[in-house]
C-alpha cells in the first residue's frame, strides 16, 4: 500500500466521502503527492509523535471538482496538497492540537474551525519554509476569519 508517510496512507490522504458519492475523481499528480509527503514530513507527523497516538485526517488532497463541491476556497492549499484538516483521537484535545503547532511548528497558516473552547477541527498548510507566513487565524462563521492574536469575541 503507497503511504504519503509513516502515519498517514494514499488512501486516507485522497479520501473524500464527497467524491465517492459523486462519483468524482480525487487523484494527486506527481507534484501535489510530493506536496503532501511535504506536509506530513514538517507538520502531521511531529505532532502525531508529541501527541503520542494516531490523528484523524479529516480532508488532505482535494481535486477541484470535489473542492467545488464541498465549497471549499478556490484559493485552498487543499488543491495542491499542501494542506491537512485535522481532529484529535486522542486523549490531546483540538485546542491542544492546535497550540503545538502554532507554538512549535513551522506552517504557512493555521486555523481554529469553529467552536469557542476547543475547535471543531484544525486546518494547517505548509508550503515550505521559504514561503510560510505563519499565520494563525480563527474563524467561528464561515467565510468570516480573524487573526487568532487578536480575537477577543470574534463572533
Amino acid at each position: 500500500m503507497k503511504k504519503i508517510s509513516e502515519h498517514i496512507s494514499y488512501k486516507e490522504a485522497t479520501h473524500s466521502a464527497t467524491a465517492k458519492q459523486l462519483g468524482i475523481s480525487n487523484k494527486p499528480s506527481a507534484k501535489e503527492i510530493k506536496n503532501m509527503e511535504l506536509i506530513a514530513e514538517k507538520v502531521f507527523e511531529p505532532l502525531r509523535k508529541w501527541a503520542g497516538g494516531p490523528i484523524k485526517i479529516n480532508s488532505m488532497f482535494r481535486s477541484e471538482e470535489v473542492n467545488e463541491a464541498v465549497r471549499g476556497s478556490v484559493r485552498s492549499n487543499h488543491l495542491t496538497g499542501n494542506a491537512i484538516d485535522l481532529t484529535t483521537l486522542n486523549g490531546k484535545s483540538n485546542a491542544e492540537l492546535f497550540y503545538y503547532i502554532k507554538d512549535n511548528l513551522d506552517y504557512h497558516q493555521l486555523i481554529w474551525e469553529f467552536g469557542s473552547e476547543n475547535p471543531q477541527w484544525i486546518h494547517v498548510s505548509y508550503l515550505s519554509k521559504k514561503d510560510n507566513k505563519k499565520q494563525a487565524l480563527i474563524t467561528r462563521k464561515k467565510g468570516k476569519y480573524f487573526t487568532f492574536e487578536n480575537c477577543i469575541d470574534c463572533k
